[in-house]
């Protein structure tokens, strides 16, 4: 059975970037980050990863 994830708000994703809402929405519009409409945005606690790894300037070995 599958975890049910954490969801985030463009305010609370916004605290943890330390950026502007209006950012986040800037990265939402431009599909940069993954959310989904739910009355208002809300943003998986793995899409939130997955941003962060590829905003990242480190780069990860990738497996073969």
């Amino acid at each position: 059975m599958n975890e049910i994830e954490k969801l985030f708000t463009i305010e609370e994703i916004a605290k943890i970037l330390r950026v502007h809402t209006r950012t986040v929405t800037r990265y939402i519009e431009s599909g940069r980050l993954k959310a989904s409409k739910l009355g208002v945005w809300r943003i998986k606690q793995s899409d939130l990863n997955a941003f962060l790894d590829e905003t990242s300037n480190i780069k990860t070995k990738k497996k073969n």
